[in-house]
């Protein structure tokens, strides 16, 4: 398809700010509110505890349900964006989550939460992960694609670190039925929005990407995005490199998502720490993740991502290790380092499994890496629930803090063992500097 000499005038970008950035201001809006629902369940753990008395392990089953549909959906999202539109995907995404949240509150059963939670807010919410950022970047942005990346990527922890303390407040003074209530009133807000100011492509408006030199159509919808989806899966399935990188990456899921994010709050209220005062160190620790990802992203260019991988999970692993014996009903100097040393290594393992996923699998890395973050998503789902289970049996997550330390060493020993490609296939600008 190309553009007669009537048409070609129009696809010029006028002059001041450019379009894309309002795309990109609204789906990280979006991505933002998605990313308060993931910071729920650590504050719903207790008072559904306490009010149905279900036990810790059904309750954390529902957040892994959710944790999985959240990993499992991410690498279909794109293909649905592709076949039927950035602008449908996501407001539907937001009414599911929506709907979601507001049937927990009349619930009465463990399973509805399973359903309304784990189902249906898991669904909505893996729709806008990565995949999304990833397909508004491609789409909108040639230029400036690493920054947008980058800033959309951190959205969703944006999400958690500006919503939780607020969430924690009202779960404490007024319940947690009007935490969920203000959730859902947010996706309602921000779905209109979304359909209004969101754009699935520069040729919608006649304009052209942001510092592309030339106007590009729009393509045509991508039927088979899905299967190709399933076809990478089954082709990395068979090559060493990806099921270490899933092992390593399902470890780190457990270490982050699955306990800190699902249990951290309910392990600190054990020890006397107000819920307020434990949501906060939470969202502390998202402030630190914002530096620690730039910083490993610019570290990642310079040294071996493997020796970088083992590196942050060995430095995890010690800091779960000796977690319990920080616990304490107020905040002392020792919770205050690991709050700042956790948060620089909590999202640090993104850049580095990013560039092994490209140095091994190519055009399809991004496709692999989102098989990858499923794999991350299971083994938080899995210890979100066995950490439930164990509080329940055992009376305290001391247990958990230390099993999940060595899981941490497991994961620096399988980082070592990925094997790099021959020197010979790689190229002067792309290998790294083994520091």
């Amino acid at each position: 398809m190309t553009l007669s000499s009537e048409t070609a005038p129009t696809a010029r970008t006028p002059r001041g700010i450019h379009r894309a950035w309002g795309v990109a201001a609204v789906a990280g809006l979006t991505i933002v509110v998605a990313g308060a629902f993931s910071t729920m369940p650590g504050l719903l753990l207790t008072p559904l505890h306490e009010e149905f008395a279900w036990s810790r392990g059904s309750i954390g089953f529902a957040s892994s349900v959710n944790m999985v549909l959240y990993g499992v959906t991410a690498p279909f999202a794109a293909a649905l964006m592709d076949r039927f539109g950035i602008r449908r995907v996501v407001a539907c995404a937001l009414l599911v989550i929506a709907v979601g949240a507001l049937l927990t509150t009349v619930m009465n059963a463990v399973w509805q939460l399973v359903l309304f939670w784990g189902l249906l807010v898991g669904l909505g919410t893996g729709s806008m992960a990565m995949a999304f950022a990833a397909t508004v970047t491609n789409r909108w942005f040639v230029r400036r694609h690493g920054l947008v990346t980058g800033i959309l990527a951190s959205a969703g922890v944006l999400g958690q670190m500006v919503f939780l303390p607020l969430l924690a407040w009202v779960v404490d003074t007024l319940g947690w039925r009007p935490a969920n209530v203000s959730l859902a009133l947010g996706a309602l807000v921000v779905g209109p929005l979304a359909w209004l100011l969101l754009r699935d492509h520069p040729a919608d408006v006649k304009l052209k990407a942001y510092g592309a030199a030339e106007f590009t159509p729009k393509p045509a919808p991508v039927p088979g995005a899905a299967r190709r989806a399933v076809r990478v899966l089954r082709e990395a399935a068979t090559t060493t490199p990806f099921w270490l990188m899933a092992t390593a990456f399902a470890i780190c899921g457990a270490s982050t998502n699955g306990i800190m994010w699902t249990h951290f709050t309910p392990a600190a209220h054990d020890h006397g720490m107000p819920t307020t005062v434990a949501a906060s160190l939470l969202a502390a620790i998202g402030v630190f993740n914002v530096a620690g990802t730039v910083s490993s992203g610019w570290l990642t260019d310079r040294c071996d991502p493997r020796r970088l991988l083992a590196a942050y999970f060995g430095l995890r692993g010690l800091l779960l290790l000796f977690l319990p014996l920080m616990m304490s009903p107020t905040v002392q100097v020792p919770m205050v380092g690991f709050v700042v040393l956790f948060g620089l290594l909590d999202l640090a393992t993104v850049p580095p499994i990013i560039a092994l996923c490209r140095a091994f699998y190519g055009e399809d890395s991004a496709i692999v890496f989102g098989w990858v973050n499923a794999a991350h998503q299971v083994g938080a789902a899995l210890i979100a629930f066995a950490a439930g289970v164990a509080r329940d049996l055992l009376g305290s997550y001391d247990t958990v803090w230390v099993a999940i330390g060595v899981l941490c060493a497991v994961a620096a020993m399988l980082s070592l063992t990925i094997r790099t490609r021959p020197a010979a296939q790689q190229s002067e600008t792309t290998r790294p500097v083994h520091c």
